[in-house]
C-alpha cells in the first residue's frame, strides 16, 4: 500500500518511531511531506519539504483572505493554500498514494482537509506534545474537533493521551492505542553492573532532572559504588553539572551529554536501574509513553520513575519498577533506595525484558498498525 508519512521534520536520526515508519510500514513508505527538510534522505523515499517554497505573489496577496478562510471552516491557518496545495496534491497523485500517516496530530491539521478532498484516508498518530500542550494553543481543541471528522482513524502512543483529547471533546470512534515501540532484537539485557543507574532524556523542565540527581544523591548516601550515568543534552545540563559540583558528588555522577542511539542501547545493556522523574511542565506539556522506558525495559532495566502520562501504561509497580507521584523529590529517593535493596532484582529484571517482548515489540506494533489501516479501509 503505497503510503505517504507527514511529519515536522526530515530526517531526523532521534526520531526512531517515525523513521521505522518510513522505513518498513508496508514495505516501506512510498513518500514523506515534511514541514521541514534537514538535507539527509537515507531511505530513499519521495520528500515534498512543505517549507521554503516559493510563494507566488498573487498567494502572498491573497493570504489574509485564503488564511482567515481556512480558519473559519478548519479552525486553523496552518493550511496550504493557493499554489502550495496544488504542488502538494501534485505530489501525492505523482506519487499515487493511497493512504497518509500524519505522525502528530498538528501535522495532520495541515494534511486532513486536502486528503478529505482527493478522497484519500488520512490517519493520525498522537504522541505527547501534540495532545498536551498543544491544546493550550490558540484554537488547538476547536481545529482537532473539526479535524476529526475527515480522519479515517487515530493512533496514539497511550490511552492518557486519548483521555487527555476526550477531556476537550476531540474523539473519533476508529482510535486505538499502539505504542512506539521499541526493537526487542537489539535491546537485550547484558551483565549488569550492581547499583548502576541510568537517566536518558532531552535536559528539559518535563523530565525534571534536578529533581531525579537530588533524589539519586540522597537515595545512595553511605552506597559508594551506585552511580548515575546521565545522556542527554539542553537547558538544564549546566545547572545539572553545578549541582553535582556543588555536593563533591562528581565521582557519582557522570554527565555523557548527547549520544548516539547505538551508545544509549550499549549503556541500557549493563545498567541495572533506569531512572525517570517525568513532570507535566507548566505550559500543559506531557509525554506520551516515553520510549527510553520501553527500550529500558527491553533491556532488563528496573525503572524507576513517576505516575506520568502513559508511565503507568507501561511499568507495573513492585513488579518490573517504583513509581511515584509527580514532584515527590523524598519518595523518588526512597523508591531509588528501595530498589537498589530489592532481594528479587533479577526476577524483576527478566519480568520487564517479558513485559517488553509481548508489549513493545515493534515489529508486532508495526503489524497490528497495518492490519487495522487494512481493515479500516476494507470496511
Amino acid at each position: 500500500m503505497r503510503t505517504c508519512i507527514v511529519t515536522g521534520e526530515y530526517h531526523l536520526p532521534g526520531e526512531t518511531f517515525i523513521n521505522r515508519h518510513i522505513q518498513h510500514i508496508f514495505g516501506g513508505a512510498a513518500a514523506v511531506v515534511c514541514g521541514r527538510y534537514h538535507g539527509e534522505n537515507p531511505y530513499g523515499v519521495a520528500c515534498f519539504n512543505r517549507r521554503g517554497r516559493a510563494v507566488p505573489l498573487v498567494d502572498r496577496l491573497a493570504m489574509p483572505l485564503l488564511t482567515g478562510l481556512n480558519r473559519l471552516r478548519h479552525g486553523t491557518g496552518r493550511l496550504p493554500y493557493g499554489q502550495a496545495r496544488r504542488d502538494l496534491k501534485s505530489f501525492l497523485q505523482e506519487h499515487d498514494i493511497e493512504v497518509i500517516l500524519a505522525e502528530f496530530g498538528t501535522q495532520a491539521l495541515a494534511v486532513a482537509p486536502l486528503a478529505d478532498d482527493m478522497g484519500l484516508p488520512c490517519f493520525s498518530y498522537f504522541r505527547g506534545t501534540d495532545a498536551s500542550k498543544a491544546l493550550n494553543q490558540g484554537n488547538i481543541p476547536g481545529a482537532y474537533r473539526k479535524m476529526m471528522p475527515r480522519l479515517a482513524g487515530v493512533f496514539s502512543v497511550s490511552q492518557f493521551l486519548l483521555d487527555n483529547l476526550a477531556a476537550r471533546g476531540v474523539t473519533h470512534p476508529n482510535a486505538h492505542v499502539i505504542p512506539s515501540g521499541v526493537d526487542v532484537r537489539a535491546f537485550l539485557p547484558a551483565g549488569k553492573v550492581p547499583r548502576s543507574c541510568l537517566a536518558v532524556g532531552r535536559m528539559v523542565e518535563k523530565k525534571a532532572p534536578l529533581v531525579t540527581l537530588r533524589a539519586f544523591l540522597s537515595a545512595t548516601e553511605g552506597l559508594d559504588e551506585a552511580h548515575l550515568d546521565v545522556i542527554g543534552d539542553g537547558p538544564l545540563l549546566e545547572p545539572a553539572r553545578a549541582l553535582v559540583a556543588s555536593v563533591g558528588a562528581a565521582a557519582k555522577v557522570t554527565f555523557h551529554g548527547s549520544q548516539p542511539h547505538a551508545a544509549v542501547r550499549e549503556k541500557l545493556a549493563t545498567t541495572e536501574f533506569f531512572l525517570q522523574h517525568s513532570i507535566t511542565a507548566a505550559n500543559g506539556n506531557t509525554e506520551g509513553l516515553p520510549t527510553a522506558i520501553q527500550e529500558a525495559m527491553a533491556c532488563g532495566c528496573l525503572t524507576v520513575s513517576t505516575r506520568h502520562a502513559g508511565i503507568p501504561e507501561a511499568v507495573d509497580e513492585g513488579r518490573t519498577g517504583w513509581l511515584v507521584d509527580e514532584h515527590d523529590e523524598v519518595g523518588f529517593a526512597r523508591a531509588i533506595r528501595t530498589a537498589m535493596q530489592a532481594e528479587d532484582r533479577a526476577a524483576m529484571a527478566a519480568e520487564a525484558r517479558q513485559v517488553a517482548e509481548a508489549r513493545f515489540d515493534n515489529d508486532m506494533l508495526l503489524a497490528r498498525l497495518e492490519r487495522i489501516i487494512r481493515e479500516t479501509l476494507r470496511g
